[in-house]
């Protein structure tokens, strides 16, 4: 060999190491991702547990009240939870559901958007069975506000318009006042266009269920559920915003569901769930009076 063939060997051997050392790098991160990506795949090729019939229609204004007819449901694995279930809500009406845990309050609110569907009898929006209409149409006119808040890696903006187009500045900004949101937004680094990371991670709780009771505002739903829409906000700021919602469930079908009895009276029906069933039904006063298990509730809070 000569100088010149030993000299191109070694140089050339230097310039393949780094390009070799980076392949096999890339190698220990390809094979976790592959397997990472077999499996969530998996999740969304997995068939949907509640899908569409087939001829369901679109619904495009879902008039009418909520009406559960002999409804019965139990989860996999479980006793049943709902038996024989009868509550009619009218259109336009407010009902608060309260009860123990596992009396299945969020159970008969998770039916209504069809996360879960009835093993026995039918839930009813107008004169629809909501079996009998599309998932997508059926759940646009549902607003969802829980406990656990969906929020996005994304601006504020971004996560109260939620994918819809169409809103103005001005718009986002007056269902995010009321949900008396506006005045800690615009106190962050960068107003509407803060970046808030995954899951709202560098807000407080109760700023991110502003934000998310803000979101329903702005879809302006024709039918509106709140499971413990207020759960993580102080006293004051809770009447804020009960104070703020009043406004806007007016003519609008509301069910709430609250642990915290003081936000609920001037609901104008509240059902009283025990085993699967209502107990008793009323409003705020005509339940005290009856001086049964909400008005032991009531007392336990110390709210008379």
């Amino acid at each position: 060999m000569t100088l010149g063939d030993f000299s191109a060997f070694v140089l050339g051997a230097y310039a393949v190491y780094n390009p070799l050392k980076r392949l096999n790098k890339f190698n220990l991160v390809l094979q976790p991702a592959a397997v990472a990506a077999t499996r969530v795949f998996e999740v969304i090729d997995a068939p949907a547990a509640v899908s569409d019939r087939p001829g369901a229609r679109p619904v495009t204004d879902l008039g009418g009240g909520i009406c559960f007819e002999n409804v019965g449901f139990a989860y996999p694995q479980h006793r049943s939870v709902l038996r024989g279930f009868e509550f009619h809500l009218p259109r336009g009406a407010t009902a608060a559901l309260v009860g123990a845990s596992g009396a299945g309050k969020s159970t008969v609110v998770q039916l209504i958007p069809r996360f879960f569907d009835v093993h026995e009898g039918a839930v009813r929006v107008g004169d629809h069975d909501v079996r009998d209409l599309n998932l997508a149409s059926l759940r646009a006119q549902i607003g969802l506000v829980t406990q656990e808040t969906l929020l996005f890696n994304d601006t504020v903006r971004t996560n109260i318009v939620c994918g819809r187009d169409g809103f103005s500045d001005d718009v986002v900004a007056a269902a995010a006042r009321a949900a008396d949101a506006d005045n800690f937004i615009r106190d962050l680094p960068d107003g509407y266009d803060t970046v808030i990371g995954e899951g709202g991670a560098r807000l407080s709780g109760g700023q991110r269920q502003r934000l998310a009771i803000a979101r329903a505002v702005l879809a302006d739903p024709p039918i509106l559920i709140l499971d413990e829409a207020t759960s993580a906000l102080d006293a004051e700021s809770e009447a804020q915003i009960q104070n703020a919602l009043g406004n806007f469930i007016r003519d609008r079908t509301t069910l709430v569901i609250a642990h915290r009895l003081a936000t609920i009276r001037r609901a104008d029906v509240i059902a009283v769930l025990a085993n699967g069933r209502i107990a008793e039904l009323g409003t705020h006063d005509d339940l005290l009076a009856a001086d049964g298990l909400y008005r032991r509730m009531v007392e336990m809070q110390e709210i008379t």
